[in-house]
């Protein structure tokens, strides 16, 4: 059993100045708490930007964790290189990303109760850093992360074969719906 500050490293970093024009709708995705687990961003900042502010860079596959906002307690597996602001804490470690990320995301629900009563307060690299995990082996962490990346990939694919399934429904209620109130009644 460690804390997680004993076993990673953490960043979180700011905003360029939005009043500098200069700063923004450059070629570095700019990555926002509630953009952690996405495959783009909405927002983009220039080299001048990243220069000019504490604004850091995390590398795909990076945990990134939202500390307040709206997102707060959720949990990511960079899939982008971009930059972070102060809302997303960056952890960085030796030991196998995927295990870490899979035991925040299991204990989200204790930590953000723990944390944010009633949706309110925020999170910060210090109380992320005294959450104790197990740290098994490093073969032993590869091999369980393996397992759950497989259920997770398994989980995406029937999430998209219901929402086909879904669409597929709602095509036909519409149409059956929408014939029989054409129809005159005898």
């Amino acid at each position: 059993m460690k804390k997680l500050g004993e076993i990673a490293t953490f960043y979180s970093h700011g905003t360029p100045l939005t009043s500098k024009r200069e700063y923004f709708n450059g070629n570095i995705p700019f990555i926002r708490s509630g953009e952690i687990n996405c495959g783009k961003t909405e927002q983009f900042i220039s080299e001048l930007g990243l220069k000019n502010s504490s604004a850091k860079i995390v590398e795909v596959g990076d945990i990134l964790y939202a500390l307040y906002g709206a997102t707060s307690g959720e949990i990511g597996l960079s899939k982008i290189r971009g930059a972070i602001n102060q809302a997303v804490l960056c952890i960085k470690s030796d030991q196998n990303h995927y295990f870490i990320y899979s035991y925040l995301s299991y204990k989200k629900e204790s930590i953000v109760s723990r944390y944010l009563q009633g949706g309110q307060g925020n999170l910060s690299a210090e109380i992320v850093k005294q959450i104790k995990i197990y740290i098994p082996a490093l073969e032993e962490q590869i091999n369980i992360a393996g397992l759950l990346s497989t259920i997770d990939q398994k989980l995406q694919i029937e999430k998209k074969i219901l929402i086909k399934h879904q669409s597929q429904k709602q095509y036909l209620l519409q149409n059956l719906f929408s014939r029989s109130l054409t129809k005159p009644t005898i």
